[in-house]
This record gives structure tokens, sequence and C-alpha cells, in this order.
């Protein structure tokens, strides 16, 4: 039986609000597994509500359209840490530690790295988490501030690489490889990005 907004043994405005949120999460879930799985173009409305079981109509209704499902789908807080606090030669290791914990837990990541190379949304939304989250990273560690939008860019061109290699086009290579090798291999790279004098 499909979910709906009605014939739920909930009574009054909480019960309503927890059916909403109820029904809100079961989009939100269906859909970043669905982005993940087909892309933003493939993936449709229909077949989201079907995996939600839910009807068409209720996810128009909360979200207006596909563009705007996807906006709440792929809201995202990288949750970066205070690389300020950390010792400087420390932050390159941090930061690679925080990214494969945070890729491997989140399947919205991947569900954003696929759209976003092939749609104007998923880029948008790319270009704006680079924008609010990766730059002030660079912004608090690099010897020349000027410099932290090229800084985060090169570092994120490190860490997406490997994500597109290891979870989206899963390289068997770069999936083999532990957290710790990720970490041996790219830590240094990202620290001399984001900290050594400029070249």
């Amino acid at each position: 039986m499909r979910a709906s907004d009605s014939g739920s043994t909930d009574s009054g405005s909480g019960g309503t609000r927890r059916r909403s949120e109820r029904t809100r999460g079961a989009i939100l879930t269906a859909a970043r597994i669905r982005f993940a799985a087909d892309g933003y173009e493939r993936a449709t409305i229909r077949a989201i509500a079907r995996d939600a079981d839910i009807d068409p109509s209720m996810v128009m209704r909360y979200y207006g359209n596909k563009e705007g499902l996807f906006a709440a789908a792929v809201s995202i807080d990288l949750k970066m840490p205070d690389v300020a606090a950390l010792p400087r030669d420390e932050v390159g290791r941090a930061l690679v530690a925080h990214f494969l914990g945070t890729w491997e837990e989140n399947e919205v990541l991947t569900a954003l790295l696929r759209v976003g190379v092939t749609n104007p949304a998923g880029a948008e939304r790319m270009q704006e988490i680079f924008r609010n989250q990766l730059i002030p990273v660079a912004h608090a560690v690099c010897p020349d501030p000027e410099q932290a939008p090229a800084r985060a860019a090169l570092g994120a061109a490190q860490l997406l690489g490997l994500a597109l290699t290891r979870y989206v086009l899963r390289f068997p290579p770069a999936v083999a490889l532990s957290r710790e090798e990720i970490a041996a291999w790219l830590a240094p790279t990202l620290q001399r990005y984001l900290t050594a004098p400029s070249p």
C-alpha cells in the first residue's frame, strides 16, 4: 500500500508533522539511491516515487520538480575538520582521512559526483560546495590567502579524482587500496598544495 498523508493512526498536528517527515525522508532516501545509480537525466520522478512506495504526486507536492528534488537530496555538509587547530604538517593526512570516511559513509556524495560531471544542476551544486566548504579550508592554512582558491582547486582535483576512480568508475586497483595506503600516497600531495610556498 502506498504511503500518503492520510489514513494514518497518528492524530493531530504532531501526527501530521511526523507523517510529513517520514514521507520526505522516504523520498530523499529513494532519490539519493536513484540519482547515484542512474544519474540525473535517467532518474525519473516516477521511479523515485515507486522506490519510496508513494504516489508521484507526493514527490511533486514536496519538491516541485526533479531539479528541486535533486537540490534537496544532495544538500551536503561535509563537516570539515578545523584544520587551523591541527599541527600544520598533519593537515594533508587529516583531510584525506576525513574525505575517505565521508565518501564511504555517505551515498549522497557518489550521487552528486555522478550527476555533477554530466548535468549543470549537479555541477552548480558541486561548485557551491567548493566555494562554501573547501576554499575556507585552504584560507585557514595556506601561506598566501590570495591563492587559496587555486590551492583548494588543486586539492579538490586530487580528492575528486580518487573518488571518481574508487567509488564511481570502480577501477580495481583504486578499489583495492586500503585507506592507509591512500593516505600514505595522497596526503603529502594534498599537504603540498595547501601549505607549501607558492612555486
